[in-house]
């Protein structure tokens, strides 16, 4: 179903060391460089007050963060970030590319953490403005490559966890990607980034000429 604004909204998804922040970056400068007007975003983050969350979410001193804290700070920073940013762009016609939206909490909080998958959805759709994405690229590749990629930066909380909590977001977006096949477009993170950017082009260039023409 088509959003009610004339803007685009794209979102990467994918664990940790996906590649995903690089093509979102790649795809950004693309549509730029043909006079697209482009809000290039992430989650969490964004606006000041989603950064500031951002902060604490992702701070590895706050190893004794609840789950139920984890997913409502997500969300908060989510709303902030929907309300304040990314309805605004879409309803000037922009195209906003973000890293990262709501499909992270269903698989990081939902299934990795093990909550309540019906309590995410209600409090997604508040939190959300009911904004749904428009074409997501999940950027896909085995949990082992993708810890091995992040291994000599500083890692943040979520980065730290384990290779059994990052199986289980991994498993989590293959399903979403599944349910939600007419939206999503999954891409082998293994192949090198050129040929990643140009498969994401052409299904982004695709989309848009869609959607010119609905």
């Amino acid at each position: 179903m088509k959003n009610n604004h004339p803007g685009i909204f794209i979102t990467f998804e994918g664990i940790e060391g996906c590649g995903k922040s690089t093509q979102a970056l790649l795809l950004s400068n693309l549509l730029r460089d043909a006079g697209q007007e482009v809000l290039l975003t992430r989650e969490p983050g964004g606006p000041v007050i989603s950064e500031a969350i951002r902060g604490i979410l992702l701070n590895p001193e706050y190893y004794e963060m609840l789950p139920e804290t984890e997913m409502l700070l997500y969300m908060a920073s989510r709303s902030q970030h929907t309300g304040q940013w990314i309805l605004p762009a879409l309803r000037d016609g922009k195209v906003v590319i973000s890293d990262r939206y709501y499909d992270s909490t269903i698989a990081y909080q939902g299934a990795a953490r093990d909550l309540d998958f019906c309590i995410i959805e209600t409090i997604t759709r508040f939190a959300t403005y009911n904004t749904e994405p428009d074409l997501t690229f999940l950027i896909d590749i085995p949990v082992d490559v993708g810890l091995r990629r992040i291994q000599s930066r500083k890692l943040d909380r979520l980065e730290l966890e384990n290779a059994e909590f990052h199986n289980k977001v991994r498993e989590q977006y293959l399903f979403i990607a599944t349910k939600y096949s007419s939206r999503y477009v999954v891409i082998n993170g293994d192949d090198i980034v050129d040929s990643i950017h140009q498969q994401i082009k052409k299904k982004t260039l695709e989309f848009i000429r869609r959607e010119i023409n609905y």
